[in-house]
Order: structure tokens, then sequence, then C-alpha cells
């Protein structure tokens, strides 16, 4: 399968729903959940991290990941909306806004997604496990840097990156070819859009913030335990050490 539908907005801008609407209209869709939980796709974290790792506009072998999906919303993908387009030539954009503004898309994004900049306890778990390796490398190179260029620990400048990406995204397709989208649009849009009928049943209205909560939460207790089970295989090999010492001395 290619590519048909790419999604350039940022994450926190309603792409949980939008990616729930479009696997509904029949477009099996890439999601950041996609990397994380679907465990069918277990060295998607490491394609990803390989992209973060090679300069932007860097060719890449993206069916690696797609081969699946006809769609894709959220990061990792609309990080590099740019390269998908011009690797799916004939896919159609949908740039997704928070139907509250850049402000309260910011709030969202302190308040969820960036915890992997910002908790000591993911710190932890990047330090010891391949896993947080692996993630924090991919989101820190690829999602803060590249795609929202440092700015999140600056208010002001995040919000100014937020227009900025809406104005390149704008300026880089022809109208027929993007979709400016909020989810509060509903249906409508996003059907006439891509040529469907409108399903009788509401547009999804999915908030995944209370799960993402629940996740940090989750990797805090993990950061405890394996800091826990660091500490106490030190200090069994640190034993270990010294009972050896006099037992030889």
């Amino acid at each position: 399968m290619a590519l048909k539908i790419i999604g350039a907005g940022f994450g926190r801008t309603g792409t949980w729903s939008t990616f729930a609407a479009l696997n509904q209209l029949g477009f099996p869709c890439y999601h950041m959940r996609e990397v994380l939980i679907n465990k069918a796709n277990k060295s998607h974290l490491d394609f990803w991290r390989g992209v973060a790792n090679s300069p932007p506009g860097t060719p890449h072998a993206w069916q690696q990941v797609f081969a699946k999906y006809t769609a894709t919303v959220d990061n990792p993908g609309c990080c590099v909306w740019r390269e998908l387009v011009g690797a799916y030539p004939d896919a159609k954009v949908i740039l997704t806004l928070h139907p509250r503004g850049a402000e309260a898309w910011y709030e969202s994004t302190i308040d969820t997604i960036y915890f992997t900049e910002t908790l000591w306890q993911w710190k932890i778990l990047q330090w010891l496990t391949p896993f947080g390796r692996k993630f924090g490398d991919l989101s820190g190179k690829l999602i803060w840097q590249r795609s929202l260029q440092g700015t999140m620990p600056d208010k002001a400048r995040a919000i100014d990156r937020y227009h900025a990406h809406i104005d390149e995204v704008k300026a880089a397709l022809p109208p027929e070819k993007l979709l400016i989208f909020k989810v509060t649009d509903g249906w409508a849009p996003l059907c006439a859009f891509l040529g469907l009928e409108v399903p009788n049943n509401e547009f999804p209205n999915l908030n995944d913030r209370a799960a993402i909560k629940l996740s940090i939460r989750g990797v805090m207790r993990g950061a405890y335990l394996t800091l826990a089970a660091t500490l106490a295989a030190a200090a069994a090999a640190a034993a270990a050490l010294y009972g050896a010492y006099w037992l030889f001395a």
C-alpha cells in the first residue's frame, strides 16, 4: 500500500480523533501509538531513530513502516511531512490544528508528551534501559529539535513556531492538495476533501490526555523500580567485591 493521506499537524492537535476517523473511513492510519504499542511494529522504533539521526531531507525506505497503512497523522510522521510529500506525490495532506488555538496546543503538549524532556524519572529510564535510550533519542532529535526547533521551553517561541509551521505547509502545497482541519469541524470537510460520503455516526471525540498521564505515572513507577534494582545490584556487587578482598587479603 502507498500513503494516500499525510498528516502534517503537530501532535496534540486532535490527531487521536483524526486517527480514529481515518480508520473508520477505510484508511489504515499510522500514529505514534503504532510505534509504541503495536507489537507487530517492533522494528519501527529503530527505523525512526535512524530518521532522527539523519539530516532533514534524507531519503528513507518509508515502506518499512508504512507498508500496512494508507494514512499517517501525529508524530513521528508529521515531523517528516515534506519528505513524505516527496515520496508519495499523489497523497493529500491534512494539517490538523488545535480547536482552541496555539496556546491550548502548547498547554496540552507541555502537560502530556513533553515529559520526555522534563521528567527526571524518564531520564533515569533513558539512562538505564534500551527502550528509554532509543525513544529519548528519537523524540528529542526528531520532535523537539527538528520539528519544534527547540522552542518548547519558551512559550512565546513555541507558539511562534506553531504558526510558522502552518505557513510553511500552506506555502508548500496547492490548495486542492491541502485540508486545514480542526476536529470540531466534523465529518463534512474531511469527507469532501477525500471524496467520501459522510458517515451517519458522530465524528470521533477522543482525548487521550488521561491515558498519557496514566502512562507518565507508569514511567515514574518504572523508573523507581529500575533505579532500585540497579542500586540493589550495585550493592550486591560491592558486597561480593568486599568479601573477595578479605578472603584473599
